[in-house]
C-alpha cells in the first residue's frame, strides 16, 4: 500500500475558531439572503384575465378554446410539428401531451386582475368585482376546478391609485378568509415598482391583515412585477430589484417582467417592444441575477401579437410565440405570460419539447454523477443540482413522467428533490 504520510499543521486549533467567529455574521446573513430555490413547483406561465371577465368556467374555456383552435389550424402531430419545427420525433409525444394538458390542467397559474387588464372604475364596482373573485377563487379551489395558483394584481402603491389598490387587497383577502381562508396556491401580483419603499409599503399592508386574521407572519407572499427602468437601475445606480427583495423580507416569491411597460419606459417604439429586444433582455439579466440563490423565482413577459384570423395568421403567430417561449427557456427564464387562450397550444408545445429533447442527455448525466461513473462530461454539484431542476420541472408540467425520469436515472422524485433544493434535507440519494 506504501508509505503511511502523516499531516503537519503550524497553526493552532484557535485560528481557525476565531477565523469562524468572524464569518459568524457572514454566515447568518448568506443563509438569510441566499436560501436557494424553495422546492416548490413553478408553473411555466402565467394568464391574466380582468376582473369583470372572471367567471367560474374561464380555465375550462381558455382549454377549450385552445383546443378548438388546435383542431382548426393544426388538427393533427405532423401538421402541428410542421409548423412549428418540432422534430419529427417528438412530435406525436409533444402533440399528445399537449392535447392531455389542455383537457386536464389548460391554465397553471392564474391572475384576476384589477390594474392595467381591468382599469379605472367607480369604487362600488370595483368593491363588488374583487369580492366575486375573492368569492369565485375560494369556491374553485374547494370543488377541484382551480388553477394550481390563482390571486389578484392589484393597483400598483402610486399615489394615484395606492388606495384602491390597497382596499381592493383588503377586500379580496377579506372574503377568501370568509369563505373559509386562504389557500395554498395563492399568488398576489404587485405592479410597476418603482422604489423599494414602495414594497416595504406592501409587506405593511400584508402584515396588518396577518395581524388581524390571527395568521402567522409572512403567511402571505407576493410577486413584484418589473416594468420601470427605476426598478432596474435606481438612480445612485444600484441595482433598485436586489433591494426590493430585501424589503419584502421573504415574502416576494417571484420577479414578473411587464415587456411593454418597461419598454414604452426606455423609449422603444410600438413596433419594436418584444421579449427580445436588447432592453429586455438586459433587464431580464438584472433580474436573473438579483433573484438568484434569494429563493424568488423569475418569469419573462408575454407577446402581444394574437393567434387569431385565416389560418396563415395564426400560425405566423404561433411560431412567434413558441419561439419567444424557447428563447426564454434556454435562458433559464422558466415562466412566462400568456395573454390569449390561442397561446396555450404554442406554450405547452414549447415547454414540451425543451424538456422531452433533453431528457435522455440529462438523465445520463445525472445517472453518470450518481454513480461517480464518468464519462465526457466531468459535473460538479452543481450541475447536478441544474439536472435535477431540469428533470423536475419537466415532471411539474407535465411534460415527463415519474417513472420514465426514475427509469432512466435510477433515482426517485424524493431523491430528486434532494438533490435540486438544500430545502428538501439532506442530500441522500438511493443509488441505482
Amino acid at each position: 500500500m506504501g508509505q503511511q504520510e502523516k499531516a503537519a499543521t503550524s497553526l493552532a486549533g484557535a485560528v481557525s475558531e476565531e477565523i469562524s467567529a468572524s464569518l459568524t455574521a457572514v454566515d447568518a446573513e448568506l443563509a438569510r439572503r441566499y436560501p436557494g430555490d424553495p422546492g416548490t413547483r413553478q408553473p411555466v406561465h402565467t394568464v391574466y384575465v380582468p376582473g369583470d371577465v372572471f367567471e367560474p368556467g374561464t380555465l375550462r374555456s381558455w382549454g377549450d378554446q385552445a383546443l378548438a383552435a388546435l383542431d382548426e389550424h393544426a388538427p393533427d402531430a405532423a401538421s402541428f410539428a410542421a409548423v412549428l419545427g418540432i422534430p419529427e420525433e417528438l412530435a406525436g409525444p409533444v402533440h399528445d401531451r399537449v392535447r392531455a394538458k389542455l383537457s386536464r390542467e389548460p391554465v397553471e397559474d392564474l391572475r384576476i386582475d384589477f390594474e392595467d387588464g381591468y382599469g379605472p372604475r367607480p369604487e362600488a364596482e370595483e368593491d363588488e368585482a374583487a369580492a366575486r373573485a375573492a368569492r369565485l377563487v375560494s369556491q374553485a379551489y374547494a370543488n377541484g376546478t382551480a388553477a394550481p395558483y390563482m390571486g389578484i394584481r392589484m393597483k400598483c402603491m402610486e399615489a394615484g391609485v395606492r388606495d384602491r389598490g390597497i382596499r381592493t387587497t383588503d377586500v379580496f383577502l377579506t372574503g377568501l378568509m370568509a369563505a373559509g381562508g386562504l389557500p395554498e396556491g395563492l399568488v398576489l401580483t404587485l405592479p410597476k415598482v418603482t422604489y423599494p419603499e414602495q414594497v416595504t409599503a406592501f409587506v405593511q399592508l400584508l402584515e396588518a391583515f396577518e395581524k388581524a386574521h390571527g395568521l402567522d407572519a409572512g403567511r402571505i407572499g407576493f410577486e413584484i412585477q418589473i416594468e420601470t427602468s427605476q426598478s432596474i437601475l435606481a438612480a445612485d445606480g444600484t441595482a433598485a430589484v436586489a433591494r426590493m427583495i430585501d424589503a419584502a423580507q421573504g415574502r416576494a416569491t417571484g420577479l414578473h417582467y411587464g415587456t411593454f411597460d418597461y419598454s414604452a419606459c426606455v423609449g422603444v417604439s410600438a413596433a419594436y417592444q418584444a421579449g427580445d429586444h436588447p432592453a429586455a433582455d438586459h433587464a431580464k439579466a438584472v433580474m436573473q441575477v438579483a433573484a438568484a440563490g434569494t429563493g424568488v423565482r423569475v418569469s419573462d413577459g408575454s407577446t402581444n401579437v394574437l393567434p387569431v384570423g385565416p389560418t396563415a395568421q395564426v400560425h405566423e403567430a404561433w411560431r412567434l410565440h413558441y419561439g419567444l417561449t424557447r428563447r426564454a427557456l434556454a435562458r433559464a427564464y422558466y415562466q412566462g405570460w400568456d395573454m390569449h387562450p390561442g397561446h396555450l397550444p404554442t406554450r405547452y408545445a414549447a415547454v414540451y419539447t425543451f424538456y422531452r429533447e433533453g431528457l435522455e442527455p440529462a438523465a445520463a448525466r445525472l445517472a453518470a454523477y450518481v454513480a461517480k461513473a464518468g464519462g465526457d462530461v466531468m459535473d460538479e454539484p452543481a450541475t447536478a443540482k441544474a439536472l435535477s431542476g431540469y428533470l423536475l420541472r419537466g415532471i411539474d408540467c407535465g411534460a415527463l413522467d415519474t417513472a420514465e425520469v426514475a427509469r432512466l436515472t435510477g433515482l426517485t422524485r424524493a431523491d430528486l428533490d434532494a438533490f435540486a433544493s438544500p430545502r428538501r434535507g439532506d442530500l441522500t440519494v438511493t443509488a441505482p
